[in-house]
């Protein structure tokens, strides 16, 4: 995990600002930013596409009656690919475009599902459902109050029911 967060953290701007430099060194400055903000703009516009698409399918597959698991996970990874492109720097662009590309995103869809079904498998992973505590439907108590924002006196106090 640690090596995961210095890459991250590190390791990967020194990178997008090596090459940064080195692509303006090569085309200047202003073109260099402009380049920048155009791959940004067309990767949002690409985000926004997929996004759209992937909710379509999985607004069919709930309406069929399935689980739409493959457009879940495809929505992470473009989610994924939408974070990474407003990174500034042209390595991040990179690996976020190239998960926008369904043939991309499909190779990595498999590795995550298989190493997630790997990570079940083996007791690392679990996924919990259901009530903490007691199960309300079963006569216990449920506790709740309100209050409310800006009263006259300047304090947020509980509702009393005098």
């Amino acid at each position: 995990m640690f090596l995961i967060l210095f890459l991250v953290f590190v390791v990967t701007p020194i990178v997008e600002l090596a090459v940064i430099v080195q692509v303006a060194g090569s085309t200047g400055v202003l073109n260099t930013i402009g380049l920048l903000v155009l791959v940004s703009v067309v990767g949002a516009w690409l985000v926004r596409r997929e996004g759209l698409g992937i909710l379509r399918r999985a607004q069919e597959e709930a309406a069929q009656g399935r689980i739409p698991g493959r457009e879940i996970v495809d929505g992470l990874l473009v989610l994924g690919a939408g974070a990474l492109m407003l990174t500034p720097g042209f390595v991040t662009d990179a690996v976020g475009l190239a998960l926008l590309f369904p043939p991309t995103r499909a190779v990595i869809r498999a590795m995550t599902t298989r190493r997630l079904t790997r990570s079940m498998a083996s007791g690392r992973t679990t996924f919990r459902h259901g009530w903490r505590g007691e199960d309300p439907s079963s006569g216990g108590i449920i506790d709740a109050g309100s209050w409310e924002d800006g009263t006259p006196d300047g304090l947020d106090e509980p509702d009393r029911l005098d």
